[in-house]
């Protein structure tokens, strides 16, 4: 009777198994992005038509980012998001751990076909794209030029907003002490780098909103509460486009760095999100997103497509990366974790 039992229960278990992965093989295929105005031009130009093109739904859903989030779904058994869109460091710590599944780059065309930044065994290049000082061009008669001038609460007084991490935010507290962009990541290493960039923060701490997601910052613009903030390139013209406002950029000083598509490991829907990322980075359809929103491309055609006009907004037009750098993914791999812990305690404080 126990054997019987046991075998019972046994079965029972094994068709549990069975139900649960025929369940993860019929989930949709699942999508994930950064949200806002970008998020609804990848929507019109990637995720309708690839679902119109398979003859499923597809499904998609925003983050705001974290290694952390996306180890979890994967160590967790079967993860329910398929292709991720992911920061450089994100898809550097990533690829390391082995939480993402290999690119199948013949079905990209081969690697030539992009920038040298945007090719990995484990993610694809999605966009280039650049955070930078945004103000409202209706509110301040004098433009800001710089991060000297985002610390100057004389000069332009009024709350700032800046994402909130070490990320970005000790870069442009050294560029406000005088530290050249070139120099930034020299600094950031040398000994008292780091202390210099928190003392820096600490002039500017009382006057400061954190955001965390990308359409935060501009939110945050239009309401009045900041009189400027730092932001994503292509979100202030997707902005100016849809709601008719008339934000700013300053390119010097602005920091750009490589968004790439990824597999999580484990995925139920691997082979149909590895056609998605060709499908999304194929040029004739890669070179529409600049019609919507100012992110650089990293298919080299689709970069070429792009007409003049649009090419000037973007992070990869000549002229705007002069005295701009590109975030150094060595860096943070190595130093994220300790200066997290320590920005964190410093909000607290």
């Amino acid at each position: 009777m126990i054997f019987k039992h046991a075998l019972s229960a046994s079965g029972m278990a094994a068709g549990l198994v069975l139900a649960g992965l025929s369940l993860a093989s019929a989930r949709d295929l699942t999508v994930v992005s950064w949200g806002g105005n970008y998020q609804d031009a990848q929507r019109k130009i990637y995720f309708k038509p690839f679902s119109a093109k398979i003859g499923k739904p597809v499904l998609d859903e925003s983050w705001d980012g974290g290694i952390g989030v996306l180890e979890a779904k994967v160590k967790a058994g079967t993860p329910n998001w398929d292709a991720v869109q992911v920061e450089a460091d994100e898809l550097a710590i990533g690829c390391a751990d082995g939480i993402y599944e290999p690119i199948d780059w013949s079905k990209l065309g081969g690697k030539d076909k992009f920038l040298d930044s945007a090719v990995s065994e484990c993610g694809v290049g999605a966009i280039v794209w650049s955070t930078m000082i945004t103000y409202d061009g209706d509110k301040l008669k004098e433009a800001p030029k710089s991060w000297a001038d985002f610390w100057d609460t004389k000069k332009f007084p009024g709350k700032r907003a800046l994402r909130r991490g070490p990320k970005y935010a000790l870069e442009f507290a050294l560029m406000a002490d005088g530290v050249a962009p070139k120099d930034v990541y020299t600094v950031l290493r040398a000994p008292g780098g780091v202390d210099r960039a928190f003392k820096k923060l600490d002039a500017i701490k009382g006057d400061m909103i954190w955001w965390e997601s990308g359409a935060q910052p501009l939110q945050l613009l239009k309401s009045g509460q900041v009189v400027m903030t730092s932001a994503y390139n292509g979100r202030i013209t997707g902005i100016n486009k849809t709601e008719g406002t008339h934000f700013k950029g300053v390119w010097p000083g602005s920091i750009y760095a490589v968004d790439s598509w990824v597999i999580l490991k484990g995925s139920p829907n691997k082979d149909e999100a590895m056609d998605f990322i060709a499908f999304a980075s194929q040029p004739e359809n890669q070179s529409k997103l600049p019609l919507d929103i100012a992110y650089g491309l990293p298919n080299k055609a689709a970069a070429a497509a792009v007409p003049a006009d649009l090419a000037a907004d973007l992070p990869t037009n000549p002229a705007n990366m002069t005295d701009s750098i590109s975030i150094d993914i060595d860096f943070w791999n190595d130093n994220i974790e300790d200066l997290t812990k320590r920005f964190n305690a410093w909000l607290g404080q």
